[in-house]
């Protein structure tokens, strides 16, 4: 195998299987391990159950036997038609072993007097008289008044054997049934060992099905580990695809998600970051310029750039504390929601807005409801819109506030006569450093009251809604959802 110098890197060397493929056979392994624990149970209970059947069956063959042969003897007729009684036990024996037929791993033999005197044909396999350890326990048993039924291990067979005792006048006999055990268990082994072959073939069929199952399955993990490894923190942008319907697509999916979020906050701190460094580098340099450029001999010039120099650095600050909001929004205790009544929070937060500057403050509508929201951060919202309605309309010019229950939706609005939002602004005011166009010709700002605004009510799941006319000037609503809200009686309309 050839092999190659690995260049150091930043990032993690691509394991294209060694991690999965560790999963996968483990998974694999405890597969078969239980199919096989299985088809070993199985086949040895089957195999148990097997033997002691054919014990069962063999029993029954003896008693059988037995009974036939007693039935022969007591009631059979010789070929000359004489009881078998009448004749000798010689006939008996010959008659009683010609009408039996014998299985493959069966015999019989007659015993008279004590000796052997009949076996069977010569095409049977089963030669139990060759047998001199079975010969030596049987024969004794031929002369016993009752019939014998026993089990004899031998260096050649496992005997299954009936000695059948019969007394005549004349003399004495027994006709023995035997069965060879071994054989037995040895075609019932054959029966098995065939079982054996098919089961470790099905082991091998079940291991490459589940081999290609469990790759199937583990593939959205595969695809998963590979898209976390090509990630990077310059880019997010990749996902991975969702395929059916299971817990490993619903994983994929979270995942994905996650990933949304990942890059949404690296976007967000990216564009924070170019913000910052956009918006503090103006006063900084005006700052630098007016102190390079000072004349330190000069009384005069030196209070003017010193009060120009707190003026930006006071602008510095401002910006400083909404960005601080705005990075807090993001944060899961940005705001923290209470019951509160709105006709209170209205009241409070136009005596609040009065002091902002003189205007004709009115009072459009006070809501006489409960709602569930942070009164802090919803007054620090509302009194974002009054300052943007003081700054950009005249100064003898109405400033309205007001608070309703309209559709279910709580809504808390500022309306003024000011300059007005085009239409086309009317989104991107809500957006970080985004000012209208007449703005700057009108006042002084950051560009982040509105979006510290729209964070706010889209943390409490609501909407800012915008309706403006260079004409008629602008109201601003905040628009809060309904399950926040526990009316009690109708808003109380107030001028």
């Amino acid at each position: 195998m050839a092999s190659a110098t690995q260049t150091p890197s930043s990032s993690p060397p691509r394991r294209s299987w060694a991690g999965l493929s560790t999963v996968r056979s483990r998974v694999i392994a405890a597969v078969i391990g239980l199919t096989a624990l299985a088809l070993t149970i199985a086949g040895l209970t089957a195999y148990s159950l097997e033997r002691a059947l054919a014990e069962h069956r063999v029993q029954g063959y003896l008693d059988r036997s037995v009974e036939e042969f007693r039935v022969l003897a007591q009631q059979g007729l010789d070929s000359t038609g004489r009881p078998f009684s009448e004749s000798s036990v010689d006939e008996l024996l010959r008659t009683a072993m010609q009408r039996h037929v014998l299985a493959a791993n069966e015999s019989h033999l007659g015993i008279r007097g004590g000796t052997l005197a009949w076996t069977a044909a010569e095409g049977v396999p089963l030669r139990p008289e060759q047998d001199a350890e079975f010969l030596a326990a049987v024969l004794p048993l031929s002369t016993l008044d009752h019939t014998t039924r026993s089990r004899l291990s031998t260096s050649r067979h496992d005997y299954f054997f009936a000695v059948i005792p019969v007394h005549f006048p004349s003399e004495n006999g027994a006709l023995v049934h035997v069965f060879d055990m071994r054989a037995e268990d040895r075609s019932l082994q054959g029966t098995y060992g065939t079982y054996a072959l098919v089961a470790l073939g099905s082991l091998v069929v079940v291991g490459v099905l589940i081999w290609l199952l469990v790759g199937r399955l583990l593939r959205p993990i595969r695809l998963l580990r590979t898209t976390a490894e090509d990630i990077t923190e310059h880019d997010l942008s990749r996902r991975i695809p969702v395929h059916g319907n299971d817990d490993l697509s619903a994983l994929t999916g979270t995942v994905n998600a996650m990933l949304d979020r990942l890059q949404g906050v690296l976007d967000s701190q990216r564009q924070l970051l170019d913000d910052v460094g956009h918006e503090l580098r103006t006063p900084v340099t005006i700052v630098r310029g007016h102190l390079e450029l000072m004349r330190t001999d000069d009384p005069a010039d030196v209070q003017g750039t010193r009060t120009l120099a707190l003026d930006e650095l006071d602008r510095m600050a401002r910006l400083v504390d909404d960005l601080l909001t705005l990075a807090k929004s993001e944060s899961a205790d940005f705001v923290q929601p209470c019951a509160t009544d709105i006709g209170r929070l209205t009241d409070e937060t136009l005596e609040k807005a009065r002091a902002l500057a003189p205007r004709r403050w009115q009072l459009d509508a006070m809501a006489d409801v409960e709602a569930v929201l942070d009164p802090q951060r919803i007054t620090q919202a509302w009194l974002q819109l009054a300052s943007n309605a003081v700054k950009y309309s005249p100064a003898d010019s109405p400033i309205a506030m007001g608070s309703a229950l309209r559709d279910g939706r709580l809504q808390l609005w500022v309306r003024d006569r000011g300059i007005g939002i085009a239409p086309a602004e009317r989104e991107r005011v809500l957006q970080r450093f985004v000012r209208g166009e007449a703005a700057p010709l009108r006042a002084d700002g950051t560009g982040l009251g509105l979006a510290i605004v729209d964070r706010i009510v889209r943390a409490h799941g609501g909407t800012v809604q915008i309706d403006s006319s260079a004409a008629e000037g602008s109201t601003i609503t905040l628009v809060l959802p309904q399950r926040a809200i526990t009316p009690s009686q109708p808003p109380m309309e107030a001028t």
